[in-house]
């Protein structure tokens, strides 16, 4: 089994940075991609960004896309989400995820491994 612990979750105003971290322990994933969903209140849980193991592929969401940046330190079993220029809607909870196929890495349906997730308040 594999575990994923996130930290960084914060309360940040509008325009403000955060930086979330997700590391990994347990039984080795092997060479799993790794993302990071979020959920707010009363909605689905959808893919922000992912990284595949070498990190020559990337993905983000619309949303995402000129404000977050993915990464990750495969010595340190750990992926980032940096997140600029927030806004009130980026408001949730940010899980990390971890999956040995590319191609399922950025549907939750599809996602083998979890965090529990980390709280992000963006106040305007």
């Amino acid at each position: 089994q594999v575990q994923l612990v996130e930290l960084g979750g914060g309360l940040v105003q509008a325009g403000g940075s955060l930086r979330l971290s997700c590391e990994a322990s347990g039984r080795a994933c092997g060479i799993c991609a790794m993302g990071w969903f979020r959920q707010a209140l009363g909605k689905e849980r959808e893919s922000v960004a992912a990284i595949s193991w070498s990190g020559s592929s990337i993905y983000y969401a619309d949303s995402a896309k000129g404000r977050f940046t993915i990464s990750r330190d495969n010595a340190k079993k750990t992926v980032y989400l940096q997140m600029d220029s927030l806004k009130p809607e980026d408001t949730a909870v940010y899980y990390c995820a971890a999956d040995p196929r590319w191609a399922d890495i950025t549907y939750s349906g599809g996602i083998s491994y979890w965090g529990k997730g980390t709280l992000v308040t963006v106040s305007s």
